[in-house]
């Protein structure tokens, strides 16, 4: 069983708190036999562990001679620092893969270890799997008995939580594990039951060069990060590393700084090695970061990029000396923490990073105190580009503050890639047997409004981060909005041409065909927005007068569509049909502004093969000619970042007046 990554109170009736203890998880099954017990030892994976620690299983042999039946526990294998107590993970590293019976005497001897139990699976012929936890912990303290300096039962807190925590602060713990009382155990299951409540640190440290990226990353790949110590005043002793924490306009941002202080020489003390190229920095920008611990070798154990602080000396920064920390110091600090962009978002942005780095399911906390269960974020969604889940999770949380008030209020349909781009998929109109948080928004469209003829039809709609990031954590790619809102759904609040050209039409004669429907509409004194749809294509978006129906919108659309193949059948064509419209023209598709059908909004990202974006333009971005393939996951919030919302126009522009376009061409 395996706990879920997730915040959790420190106090509450039924609530069982333990320290996380950082070592290797262990089941161990125990058997009586003539002159003591047979032991074995598996780790999570399934890998037998018994002749790696000798010392353990004769503790458990000693447990086993006083046992009448079988038993299966359930624990974890740690290291042992001067005084007993657990030590981190790193100190068994250089043990677990050693096989030489002489390589396991010796580090015995240097490294002492101890298994610490803290559940029971089975008793005898008894499975326990079922019982609540506090009946298998008093069966596990039954059959335990005494302890010794080999085998430990799991230190436990009932009810509160708070001493342990303060403990966890000031010891330096990773964190604690938060278990429910009365529930079973869940066998080869992560549950919420049991949720990881882990205790970081922050402080400033030195940034004194950078990695290069890989992949389709940009700018840069990692910050190389230093403090000055005693023994080294003059030159920074490196502490590790960090690429986790950035959204693109970070990247950007930070990298102009880096560019503009580049040098030749290392300010480190120590050479070291990196895993790409490295390039050094005068020692002059200070970053805030967040980590679990300091490592045994005084490095950072998992650190996350906060921001750039410009409160502090470059040469002021030294390592914090641990201790507690109050909710008031935690407070104070934060406060005076200098922030580059919105923080929750960047924090959003690095919980989707942590877990896909470390290529588990977790839980995330959202703005506003909402919590959203987050699986497989390694999962590969562009084989090609090898991008993940993960990053158009954390595309969308980027660009949450424009795409958000583009699908606010708007019933969504979904088209859904549970194995990526290249695998199948499948739409779905309607929420079915999903469980959202209670947070995601859904609506039931009345039976006599909705084009779904199956009653109660019930929706997504947008508006919400939840809502924006949990359809993409069941894999719809792309947000594809109703015309109309919730509230009045018969009445559409734009229309689109959509410019859909053939297989053998270069995206040149898109844009030819785009400057022909911006003039014709211009001489209508018609307003519009142009985008990339991200695929091959190019929408043409008009802002519509409260209460104008879809029929009238469709109608406007039909008008101009028409004329514009009328003018130009070389290059544009209304033909509904493939085969029969001439090759090399761009389909100027009218047909999608009836109540029900959508395209993929503005910001949203596609199911193309190059990861694209639906990109908002300006008008001579359109004259001057663009190419669409340069606006995908990775490259767009750059680009957004520095041009703004150019899709705002569309809700703040004078709407069409339809009333005038109909009496011309009447």
């Amino acid at each position: 069983m395996l706990a879920t990554l997730a915040e959790a109170p420190l106090t509450g009736t039924g609530l069982i708190f333990e320290p996380k203890y950082d070592g290797i998880r262990a089941l161990v099954h125990v058997a009586p036999a003539r002159g003591g017990a047979r032991v074995r030892l598996w780790s999570r994976l399934g890998n037998e562990k018994t002749s790696q620690f000798p010392s353990i299983v004769h503790a458990l042999e000693r447990w086993g001679a006083t046992l009448k039946a079988p038993v299966l526990v359930d624990g974890e294998i740690v290291a042992l620092d001067g005084e007993g107590r657990p030590a981190g993970f790193q100190k068994l590293q250089g043990r677990i893969h050693l096989s030489d019976v002489r390589d396991v005497e010796r580090i015995e001897k240097q490294q002492p270890v101890a298994l610490i139990l803290f559940d029971i699976l089975r008793d005898g012929d008894e499975d326990l799997r079922g019982l609540a936890l506090a009946d298998r912990r008093s069966r596990l303290e039954q059959r335990l008995g005494r302890t010794g300096d080999g085998l430990r039962l799991s230190e436990q807190a009932t009810g509160d939580g708070r001493a342990l925590h303060e403990r966890a602060l000031s010891e330096g713990w990773e964190g604690l594990i938060v278990k429910e009382a009365g529930a079973p155990y869940h066998s080869g299951r992560r549950s919420p039951s049991w949720r990881k409540f882990k205790v970081v640190n922050e402080q400033e440290f030195v940034i004194g060069g950078w990695t290069e990226p890989r992949q389709t990353r940009q700018y840069f790949g990692a910050l190389l990060l230093g403090v000055h110590d005693d023994e080294h005043r003059d030159r920074l002793r490196y502490v590790g590393h960090t690429g986790t924490g950035f959204d693109q306009k970070e990247l950007a941002r930070v990298w102009r700084l880096l560019d503009m202080r580049k040098t030749a020489d290392s300010p480190f003390a120590t050479k070291f090695k990196t895993n790409e190229p490295a390039h050094w920095v005068k020692p002059e920008l200070v970053a805030q970061i967040r980590f679990t611990e300091w490592t045994a070798d005084q490095k950072l154990r998992h650190p996350v990029y906060l921001g750039l602080r410009d409160d502090k000396r470059a040469a002021d920064v030294a390592v914090e000396k641990p201790g507690p920390r109050t909710a008031s110091h935690r407070t104070e600090h934060s406060a005076r923490r200098t922030q580059p962009r919105d923080a929750t978002a960047s924090d959003v942005v690095a919980q989707l990073r942590a877990l896909e780095d470390a290529r588990r399911d977790g839980t995330i906390e959202l703005p506003g105190g909402g919590r959203l269960g987050i699986t497989n974020p390694h999962k590969v969604f562009w084989p090609k580009l090898t991008l993940t889940k993960g990053d158009l999770l954390r595309y969308y949380a980027t660009v949450a503050p424009l795409i958000l008030p583009a699908v606010a209020d708007r019933p969504l349909v979904m088209k859904r890639f549970p194995n990526g781009i290249e695998g199948a998929a499948f739409y779905q109109q309607r929420s079915r047997l999903e469980k959202p948080p209670a947070a995601v928004r859904i609506e039931t469209i009345a039976d006599d409004l909705d084009p779904i003829s199956e009653p109660d039809a019930r929706r997504f709609v947008g508006g919400s981060l939840i809502t924006l990031l949990y359809m993409t954590q069941i894999a719809a790619i792309s947000q594809d909005p109703w015309f109309s809102r919730a509230q009045s759904p018969l009445q559409a609040d734009y229309v689109a041409l959509d410019l859909d050209p053939g297989d053998d039409t270069p995206f040149s004669r898109v844009l030819d065909v785009a400057r022909l429907v911006h003039d014709e509409l211009a001489s209508l004194k018609v307003p519009s927005v142009p985008k990339t749809s991200g695929s091959s294509g190019l929408h043409v978006y008009i802002p519509l007068a409260p209460g104008t129906t879809y029929e009238s919108g469709m109608l406007f659309c039909q008008i101009v569509a028409t004329v514009i193949a009328a003018k130009h059948p070389k290059l544009a064509t209304v033909e509904r049909t493939v085969r029969a419209r001439r090759k090399g023209t761009v389909y100027v598709d009218f047909l999608q502004n009836i109540l029900g059908k959508t395209l993929a909004t503005a910001y949203s990202a596609r199911a193309s093969d190059y990861a694209g974006v639906s990109t908002p333009l300006s008008w001579k971005e359109v004259f001057n000619g663009i190419d669409p393939r340069d606006f995908t996951i990775v490259t767009a919030p750059a680009r957004f970042a520095e041009v703004g919302d150019l899709w705002a126009p569309l809700r703040t522009s004078k709407p069409a007046d339809l009333a005038a376009v109909f009496r011309k061409y009447k």
